[in-house]
């Protein structure tokens, strides 16, 4: 019997993978990281997410010891805390310093449910290892999830070939809906538990107060990109996100503001009013850090930008020091920082890290 150790995180999707590998007939053994402390970071008061004073980590394992008890599967845990820091928290700081958008999901994967998980599962005498991710490998190429509306490529787009081999992706041939009715079937704690959001391992915050334990405020100009005048005041440009309207507090007519850049040397922060705007939209952007899962290299595909952005027709030029120009038709709030995943149907070629973002040729000055 084929050994499997599955990535418990204490949510429905890995819950049920876990159904379908017993079912299947693998021997399946339970493993749940620890990746953030809440206690040690200070960042839990007030989190809307505690239940009894219980950490949202500690309730997750909870959730996922009593999902493997019924299940009759064994679980074992370990902490990846330090290494969550080093690798990608640390990353996701760095980032935001520079102004820019990072997705630290996507390092998260890389560098630790990819990499150090993958080792942990060996030692533990694995054959195969499996998580709850939306997706499916085919021929040894990374393929969406049959839930279009689920599918989790785009944050495993990092990945190798070499960490794909003897992965199972067991929930990717199914959609949510389905998901949840197993779940109650089989009468499970998180069946009707909430989908995670918010940054990976770390959860649902409020963004500008979560940053405050890690970057202090640097209050700055807002300026109307327009009349180049000041408009109000912000709190520090890592906390503005490009394109963002709800919730920027920052005085004036804020209501009717969007963010469209920023300038680190002189921390000014760039709105414009009105419903669209130009300074949004941009025509080619540069990519760096190309992850190629694929070898296919088309040079007509689809990218995204961002998760759930609905898939753009591009054309890829490929150059030296895995970079690729990437050419598209006037799409809005392409940000440097974030990544840029790239599809042939449902291939996942892979993806890298959106460097510059230009129109007609020119880099647009006020994205950074």
């Amino acid at each position: 019997m084929k050994k499997v150790v599955i990535g418990m995180s204490g949510g429905v999707d890995s819950s049920v993978a876990a159904i379908i590998l017993k079912k299947q007939g693998y021997d399946v053994i339970g493993l749940f990281m620890r990746n953030w402390d809440s206690s040690i970071n200070n960042d839990y008061l007030g989190n809307p997410n505690l239940n009894n004073n219980i950490c949202p980590q500690e309730q997750d394992y909870n959730d996922a010891k009593m999902v493997c008890d019924k299940l009759g599967i064994p679980l074992h845990r370990i902490d990846f805390v330090k290494e969550y820091w080093d690798y990608v928290f640390t990353y996701f700081l760095d980032e935001l310093k520079k102004g820019r958008t990072p997705n630290p999901d996507i390092m998260c994967n890389k560098y630790i449910k990819f990499d150090l998980f993958i080792k942990e599962a060996k030692r533990l005498g694995a054959d195969y290892i499996a998580t709850g991710h939306y997706a499916r490998i085919k021929d040894g190429e990374l393929l969406r999830g049959v839930d279009d509306n689920k599918d989790q490529t785009y944050f495993l787009s990092q990945l190798t070939k070499e960490q794909l081999k003897n992965v199972l992706f067991p929930v990717g041939d199914i959609k949510k809906e389905e998901v949840r009715k197993i779940a109650l079937e089989y009468d499970l704690i998180t069946a009707k538990k909430k989908d995670s959001t918010g940054i990976c391992f770390i959860g649902e915050r409020n963004f500008q107060n979560f940053l405050k334990n890690y970057l202090p405020s640097m209050p700055g100009d807002v300026v109307d990109i327009e009349t180049n005048k000041i408009v109000g005041k912000h709190e520090g440009l890592m906390y503005y996100t490009i394109g963002q309207r709800k919730g920027l507090n920052i005085g004036g007519n804020s209501d009717k503001m969007f963010v469209v850049g920023k300038n680190l040397d002189k921390n000014i922060l760039y709105v414009a009013f009105g419903s669209d705007n130009d300074y949004l939209k941009s025509d080619s952007c540069l990519v760096s850090d190309m992850n190629f899962i694929s070898d296919l290299r088309p040079t007509t595909l689809t990218a995204k930008f961002r998760y759930r952005q609905a898939d753009i027709p591009v054309k890829i030029e490929y150059l030296d020091n895995n970079k690729i120009l990437v050419k598209y038709n006037n799409v809005k709030a392409v940000t440097p920082g974030q990544a840029c995943v790239l599809y042939l149907g449902d291939i996942c070629i892979g993806g890298g890290i959106i460097e510059e973002v230009r129109r007609e040729n020119v880099k647009l000055w006020y994205l950074l």
